[in-house]
């Protein structure tokens, strides 16, 4: 049985609190979590290893989190972004959302939070899982008209759709027939 790979989440926040607090939840959480204080830490850290999802505050030292999405979205256009600040006004809000960020958070909801990194870190199961799935799907399971009788009907697996990010997924067409 294949287990699911754990989300790895990157927080950037200059707060040492606010670091501790988002990577101690975020563990608590079964969520794979890093966290640094500035952009060029984590310009450098995302150059090295993968993450799933990027976690900033708005208001950073030299390089600011708006201009860090930028950055971040120039190099994967693909992984989502969320600001998590205490800046609430609505003109930080859209200057997140401009940069390229999937939502803007304001601190200190952290049930939102914690929703908003479920809800985009779930896709992280479909990208990895069902392409490995895939090819020993198409081995094991007929493609095509079978002389199975069964009143569960046939099975087959068949790329069908294409989710937002542009990553097949896996959909099960079920053949019904009357015995």
């Amino acid at each position: 049985m294949l287990s699911k790979p754990r989300p790895r989440v990157l927080c950037v926040d200059d707060d040492e609190d606010s670091r501790v607090m988002l990577v101690t939840l975020l563990k608590l959480a079964f969520i794979e979590a890093k966290a640094v204080g500035t952009a060029a830490q984590a310009l450098s850290l995302i150059q090295a290893e993968h993450f799933d999802l990027y976690l900033l505050d708005g208001w950073l030292p030299e390089i600011d989190g708006f201009e860090l999405c930028r950055r971040m979205r120039a190099l994967d256009a693909y992984i989502p972004i969320v600001f998590f600040s205490g800046a609430a006004y609505e003109a930080d809000k859209w200057k997140g959302i401009e940069a390229g960020a999937n939502a803007y958070l304001t601190k200190p909801d952290i049930y939102e939070l914690m929703r908003r990194i479920k809800q985009f870190t779930s896709r992280v199961a479909e990208r990895t899982v069902v392409p490995a799935i895939h090819p020993w799907a198409q081995v094991l399971l007929p493609a095509g008209p079978t002389s199975d009788t069964s009143t569960l009907g046939r099975v087959r697996p068949q790329l069908s759709s294409v989710n937002l990010l542009g990553v097949p997924s896996l959909t099960l067409a079920v053949d019904q027939k009357r015995v």
